[in-house]
Parts: structure tokens; C-alpha cells; sequence
């Protein structure tokens, strides 16, 4: 067979998948796949749902495309309208584009027109944290904190300021209070020597995506954050590309901590895999001071389609409509459990945490002391492999800023039930054995005994 013309990132060869229902696939070979990661986090309410089908169908009927200079649509007004509504009217306006990268851009260049507006063009700079990932765009990537991610482009990109984020895992600190308080007075410090004047917007996700594996923040950290932007004169844009829609058991992660954004980035979900779709939710003064000097500088040509829109309508119907929040809540527990049940049987599992269906599980050569597995060992690669093998789906990355440090995400679609949840644990603990045994196969005697 002549190979593909297909590429995009390195990695073995691939099987072709077949179809797909609820929360499972198949490959051309037959093969059955447990969707543990919801494909990119994204398939946030199973494969093959014959009501969003339906819906696609019937806007098709309609009209697919419109141009966003040309008409309104109705698909575009509703969706709209159910977001703003969605954020109890904390955010009253929305742009709509086709990518979390495309959010992420659009939010900043409206923070950045938002300034040039208002009269302080001085403001161009975005502070972020490191890690993180905000997208792969130019503008994304700047303030995407991965290295391996940003090493071939830094000489044409504009870089944001990284400050660090809590780790409540690694910190060396006396308590989390305390490690909050550091952080954070790190953080200030470091504004302070960039000069907040020219500080634009602060982003960050409100829970930690692929880049540091579902690493959480808190409650007071969050806070201090709002407060420092309101005390600097920034906007702070909360990346909620793939924490948003109801992954974390709310509609946007934010709500669990009350800790409103001036600007909000979505996108994954939004579509659940079914059409391309995020938006941008943005402050009413905001968007008013844009398009009152002319109007927002910005667009995509798929901005609003229809089409698009009409996907995501049906997407928040269909979790209203099936109480899939609820859902998400019980059984983020029931994964939880599974999984600390995992971290304390197998001693190279350094932690666990997360919140509603957004799991991360952290890998460690040395439990006592934290340490990483050698990053050229690529367990975070193996462990994935392995899980595939027995059927389960799961999403790696390097923890240490992409150099370092091994996690996978645990991520299943929203519409996930109890037996299938149960099931997914069940394969990931065979994977884990197999995975145990490698290690106790390489490794000293004594060394990472279960």
C-alpha cells in the first residue's frame, strides 16, 4: 500500500478507524476503543447521537454557509443568546470562530483593540503562565508556555510575560497557603518589574488542560489573580477552551470558583466533535468600546456559518435537556475513587486531581521524592500505547513544562454511565499492570515495588 499523503505530528502508524457509538470506536480490524479522552477532550457527548444528526440535517435543508457581513442567522442569534445565558449574563457578548487557537487569538487581539481604544495603546503585553497551552497559532503560541511547542518559533512570535502557577503537588513550600502566597508574590514582582501599564491581559486556564495534566489552581489563587487585574487596570481572559461546556461539571470552570472573566475563550466542547465551533465571551463595555472606533479589527471566514452554530445549539440543548451535568458530577466521583484507588496500589502514580471528567494522573520515578522518569524513557508514551492495546483510549503529554515529567488525561465523553465508567477503570488497570511489570522488569531490586 502506498503510504499516505496525510502527515502531521510524528508517532507509529495508525489504525483506520471504522465507525463509532456512545462511548466507543472501532477500527477497520474490528477492534473496540473506550473513548477515555473524548478524542482531543472534545467529544464531549458521545459518537453517533442521531439528535445531533438530525439537527445538522435539517440545517443543511436550510443553508449551510452565510457570510457574517452579509446576513444574521438565525443558529448564530440563539447560540449567542444561550451562552450569554449560560454565564448567568456575566458576559454579554459573543464572536464566534471555528477553533480553540482561533478563540484564543480573537480574545487577545479584542484585549489589545479594547486598550488601543480606550486610549492606552501602551498596553501590548500578556502575561500567562508556565506550562500551559493556549493553541497553535502565532498569536496562541506566544503565550503558550511548552516548550518543545515554542522552541522553533520564538524568534517570530511575540512572547508573553510566564510566570508560574501553583503546584500543590510539587511545591516545596510549608503549606498551600503559603505556596499561594509565594506564587503569587512572585507574580506581582514580576508585573511590576514589566511595568503593569503596559500589561493588556492576563491569561490563564481556570483548571490546567494537557500541558500540566488537569493541574488545579484554587479557589484563593484565582481570587488574588481577579483582584491583581483589577489592581493593574489588565483584563483577564480565561482560556476555556477545553475546560469549558460543562467538562468540569459546571458550564464553564470558572463558576466553581466565582471568579468572573473579562474575556472568555471556549471551543472542543462547544461542537462535541460533531462541527468545528468556539467563541470568544466578552464584557459588554468591552465590545462597545471596539466598535465604537470602528469595529473589531478581526474575523474568519467560517465565523457564524450556520451550520456550525446549529451543531452547537444542539449540543446545549442536549445537555440541558439530559441533566448531563449531573452526570458529569456523579461520575467525575466514581472516576476519582477509581483512580486513587490505582495511585495507592501502584507507587510510581504520584498524584491524581482534577474536577467533574477532567482527570489527570501524574507519573513519578520516585514517590518520595518526586522525581520524574527520565524524559528520553517517554513513559507518558508508553503507558498510552499500552492502554490502547487494551482498548482504552487515554491523552499524554510531558507534565515539566514539555521536557520533562510524564501524565495522561482521563477524559470521557460527558454522556458517560456508571458501567461503562467502571469499565474504563477496569482497562486502565490492566494496562497499568502491564505497565508495573515493564518497570519492575527494568528496575532494581526493591525499586518502585506496588
Amino acid at each position: 500500500m502506498d503510504p499516505s499523503p496525510l502527515f502531521y505530528q510524528a508517532g507509529p502508524a495508525l489504525p483506520e478507524v471504522s465507525h463509532a457509538r456512545g462511548v466507543y470506536l472501532w477500527d477497520e480490524a474490528g477492534r473496540e476503543y473506550l473513548d477515555g479522552c473524548s478524542g482531543a477532550i472534545s467529544c464531549n457527548l458521545g459518537h453517533g447521537r442521531p439528535d445531533i444528526r438530525d439537527a445538522m440535517l435539517a440545517q443543511l435543508d436550510r443553508v449551510a454557509f452565510t457570510y457574517r457581513t452579509q446576513f444574521e442567522n438565525a443558529p448564530a442569534v440563539a447560540l449567542a443568546k444561550a451562552l450569554v445565558g449560560l454565564t448567568h449574563d456575566q458576559l454579554q457578548k459573543v464572536f464566534f470562530v471555528s477553533s480553540g487557537s482561533e478563540a484564543v487569538e480573537s480574545a487577545l487581539k479584542l484585549a489589545r483593540q479594547y486598550f488601543v481604544a480606550s486610549g492606552e495603546p501602551e498596553r501590548r503585553r500578556f502575561v500567562s503562565l508556565r506550562p500551559s497551552y493556549h493553541g497553535s497559532t502565532l498569536g496562541a503560541l506566544g503565550v503558550t508556555g511548552y516548550q518543545p511547542l515554542e522552541a522553533p518559533f520564538t524568534d517570530i512570535t511575540i512572547g508573553s510575560l510566564k510566570v508560574a502557577g501553583p503546584d500543590f503537588y510539587r511545591h516545596a513550600d510549608a503549606d498551600d497557603t503559603l505556596h499561594v502566597e509565594r506564587i503569587l508574590a512572585e507574580t506581582r514582582a514580576a508585573m511590576e518589574a514589566a511595568d503593569p501599564d503596559t500589561i493588556a491581559a492576563f491569561i490563564l486556564e481556570p483548571v490546567g488542560g494537557a500541558s500540566t495534566g488537569a493541574r488545579m489552581l484554587g479557589q484563593a489563587y484565582l481570587e488574588r489573580i481577579r483582584a491583581l487585574c483589577d489592581e493593574f487596570g489588565c483584563l483577564l481572559i480565561l482560556d476555556e477552551v477545553l475546560t469549558g461546556v460543562g467538562r468540569t461539571g459546571t458550564w464553564f470552570a470558572y463558576q466553581h470558583y466565582g471568579v468572573t472573566p473579562d474575556l472568555l475563550a471556549t471551543a472542543k466542547g462547544l461542537g462535541a466533535g460533531y462541527y468545528p465551533v468556539g467563541a470568544v465571551l466578552a464584557r459588554a463595555d468591552i465590545v462597545e468600546a471596539v466598535m465604537g472606533s470602528g469595529g473589531f479589527q478581526h474575523g474568519h471566514t467560517y465565523a457564524g456559518n450556520p451550520l456550525a452554530c446549529a451543531t452547537a445549539l444542539a449540543v446545549v440543548e442536549a445537555i440541558q435537556r439530559e441533566g448531563v451535568l449531573s452526570n458529569v458530577a456523579a461520575r467525575g466521583c466514581e472516576l476519582e475513587a477509581g483512580l486513587e484507588a490505582l495511585k495507592a496500589r501502584f507507587a510510581w502514580v504520584g498524584d491524581v486531581r482534577g474536577l467533574g471528567l477532567l482527570w489527570g494522573v501524574e507519573l513519578v520515578a520516585d514517590s518520595d521524592t518526586k522525581a520524574p522518569f527520565p524524559a528520553e524513557q517517554n513513559r507518558f508514551a508508553r503507558i498510552t500505547a499500552l492502554a490502547k492495546e487494551e482498548g482504552l483510549l487515554i491523552y499524554p503529554r510531558r507534565t515539566l513544562d514539555g521536557v520533562a515529567g510524564d501524565h495522561f488525561l482521563v477524559t470521557p465523553p460527558l454522556t458517560i454511565d456508571a458501567a461503562d465508567t467502571a469499565e474504563l477503570l477496569a482497562r486502565l488497570e490492566r494496562a497499568m499492570v502491564r505497565f508495573d511489570h515493564e518497570l519492575s522488569a527494568a528496575a532494581p531490586a526493591n525499586a518502585l515495588t506496588p
